[in-house]
């Protein structure tokens, strides 16, 4: 499996654990802000539905444009971590995101929805580098058999990010919203957006200055099974994991994407209050990752995913068939046990895959096209048979994932 590179006689462990601290202190911030600007898009929705009156179909073209980068960049920012380094992937990232927010300047000028979904998927192309960077890099950096851990922690501070995007978008851009013209709405996302690609920009230039630990691929053991593989798609338990992080994003997005139309469908709330309410599906699954850090290290990975994967389907079921607070509390309580999925996916698809660690997670980082295409369809759904009946959907997804826990991630 790749490693860090080993230190010089020179350095001593002091040294080598001040880098490490270093660079996993830089990963919390990269974490933090593509969890911050992700879970900004469930604010979008609603927004962007009321200002140009759209239906769910059509709304959810904003997951498709975001969470598709991931299906056309994922291979190329692979490439690009491969030719330049993780570290100048993650300052292209950064950069490329920060293009990405200022666009929304002008779109919302011009005011053409068009223009917004490309400004969406400029920077989830930049974010898409920035995981495919940060991933692999964390699930490396360190003992082998506590990375589910450690990516765990990381991913905590994601959630960190998508606990307040919806506090800050419900205050900042949804708050402004009035029921006058199309061009006084779409005003309230410039400045918001303009803060943000400043703050991705100054972020680019402190990675720049930092000195990170330099990472290299070891030759994997030499054994018969593992000298006779040519590519990470010979991989049964890869092709698996590709699998399982696809119905995970898209389960995972899909339900936090239609939260607020159903908070409000529901309870009749105005859309900045039902905009808050986020707070506790991605604040519960701020909450499970930073406990997650320590049950990861007590309990095997895979049977903690198998437990919160059959917990999320009987909430998902509560979801369906009750109504009213009683359905809303359900869905609501899904993102607590959505906690550890993506980080104990990931590293159990890319466990002994050797020098085609980079691969597997390239491959891994493209199956978050989950969360274009699951929205998208949830939406076709929620227009047919209504919103309420659309998380059925989700539900199929994570049968998928149990099964993953269950058998998937054993196949060899």
């Amino acid at each position: 499996m790749a490693n860090l590179s080993a230190p010089s006689s020179r350095s001593s462990a002091s040294d080598v654990q001040a880098s490490y601290n270093i660079a996993l202190s830089a990963l919390t911030v990269l974490f933090f802000m593509m969890g911050f600007i992700t879970c900004l898009n469930d604010i979008l929705i609603p927004y962007l539905k009321k200002a140009f009156t759209l239906s769910y179909t059509q709304t959810m073209l904003v997951q498709l444009c975001f969470f598709g980068a991931y299906f056309f960049m994922s291979i190329p920012s692979g490439w690009v971590v491969e030719k330049l380094g993780y570290k100048r992937g993650m300052i292209i990232g950064f950069v490329l995101a920060g293009v990405g927010c200022l666009l929304f300047y002008p779109a919302a000028h011009l005011r053409v929805y068009a223009l917004f979904l490309m400004a969406l998927f400029i920077l989830a192309s930049g974010i898409t580098l920035l995981q495919v960077a940060g991933n692999p890099y964390v699930a490396i950096l360190g003992k082998p058999e506590t990375s589910s851990a450690r990516l765990t922690l990381t991913q905590a501070f994601n959630s960190l990010g998508t606990t307040l995007a919806p506090l800050f978008g419900s205050a900042v851009i949804l708050s402004m919203m009035t029921e006058g013209a199309v061009e006084q709405n779409l005003q309230a996302v410039q400045m918001p957006y303009l803060g943000l690609a400043v703050a991705l920009f100054v972020i680019a230039v402190l990675v720049f200055f930092l000195n990170l630990p330099a990472i290299q691929a070891e030759a994997i053991p030499d054994s018969p099974t593992q000298t006779a593989k040519t590519s990470a798609w010979q991989y049964a338990h890869l092709v698996a994991g590709v699998g399982g992080i696809f119905f995970y994003v898209g389960g995972e997005v899909a339900i936090g994407s239609f939260l607020t139309n159903y908070i409000i469908e529901v309870t009749k709330l105005a859309e900045q209050e039902a905009g808050k309410l986020l707070v506790y599906y991605w604040g519960g699954a701020m909450i499970g990752r930073f406990l997650g850090a320590y049950i990861l290290q007590a309990f095997r990975p895979a049977h903690v995913l198998l437990f919160n994967a059959l917990c999320v389907l009987v909430l998902i079921t509560v979801g369906i068939f009750t109504s009213g607070w009683t359905s809303i509390y359900a869905l609501l309580g899904i993102g607590f046990f959505n906690s550890l999925m993506f980080p104990t996916i990931f590293t159990l698809a890319v466990k002994d895959l050797g020098k085609f660690t980079n691969q597997g997670a390239g491959l891994l980082s493209t199956a978050i096209v989950g969360g274009a295409l699951v929205p998208l369809l949830q939406g076709v759904l929620a227009d047919a048979v209504g919103i309420q009946m659309a998380f059925a959907l989700p539900l199929i997804c994570y049968a998928y994932i149990a099964w993953f826990a269950w058998k998937g991630y054993k196949l060899k």
